[in-house]
């Protein structure tokens, strides 16, 4: 099995649920005492999350690829980006490292298409959710995404200043699944948990829609890549 290499840290909330899937995922597949080879670079993510509020995107994208670097250097063989805000800066990733990049959005829009939804709703940062980059890579696919018309705000708020901080509360459940049901009267047949932390809030049980947690998604995909 190749070693992983996760650029991790935005938040830590999520990438410990990462840590998780990736070695419970490669115990399934392997069977007794195996686990994944995970080389994980865990950042500081207040400087991040003010470069995304800046629009510092170059800058954070320069950080981001020395970093995925290191990690090659480091002998990862496979590299993931545990978040989905910052696959806005996917490319100087991809531009500093030889080895493979699972991309978050792919794992994502396969499941979708293999089990034949095409119109889905996006949740995420408002970043996520209000710039192309990740809703055209969707697109790119086949698939048609929705996003909320209203409450990018509210429901950004929710994710940095309640599941970054591993705060769980009953009201932003209800928030978000508010959301979901005002995107399944638009037609959105399942939902896209297009941020590594709302699967803390919402999953099958609570959600109106089928629920595709990118978290999961991703880290499968990863020791997929990594068995490969």
């Amino acid at each position: 099995m190749k070693t992983i290499g996760l650029i991790g840290g935005m938040s830590w909330e999520s990438t410990a649920h990462y840590y998780r899937i990736l070695n419970q995922e490669t115990a399934a597949r392997l069977g007794g005492l195996h686990s994944a080879p995970v080389i994980v670079h865990s950042l500081d993510f207040a400087p991040i999350a003010a470069m995304q509020s800046e629009g510092r995107w170059d800058e954070a994208g320069r950080q981001l690829a020395e970093i995925a670097a290191g990690l090659e250097r480091a002998g990862a063989e496979v590299i993931g980006l545990a978040t989905n805000t910052m696959h806005k800066v996917a490319e100087p990733i991809l531009e500093a490292i030889d080895v493979p990049f699972v991309h978050i959005a792919e794992p994502t829009a396969e499941a979708l298409l293999a089990d034949g939804f095409g119109r889905v709703g996006l949740l995420g940062t408002r970043f996520t959710m209000e710039e192309p980059f990740y809703c055209d890579r969707l697109r790119q696919r086949g698939l048609e995404p929705l996003v909320p018309e209203v409450d990018h705000t509210n429901l950004n708020g929710i994710i940095f200043e309640e599941l970054c901080r591993g705060i769980v509360r009953e009201e932003s459940r209800r928030a978000y699944v508010t959301a979901i049901e005002r995107l399944a009267a638009r037609g959105a047949e399942a939902v896209i948990l297009g941020c590594t932390e709302i699967g803390m809030l919402i999953d099958d049980s609570v959600s109106p829609l089928p629920v595709y947690d990118t978290t999961e998604l991703h880290a499968k995909a990863l020791v997929e890549a990594a068995l490969a």
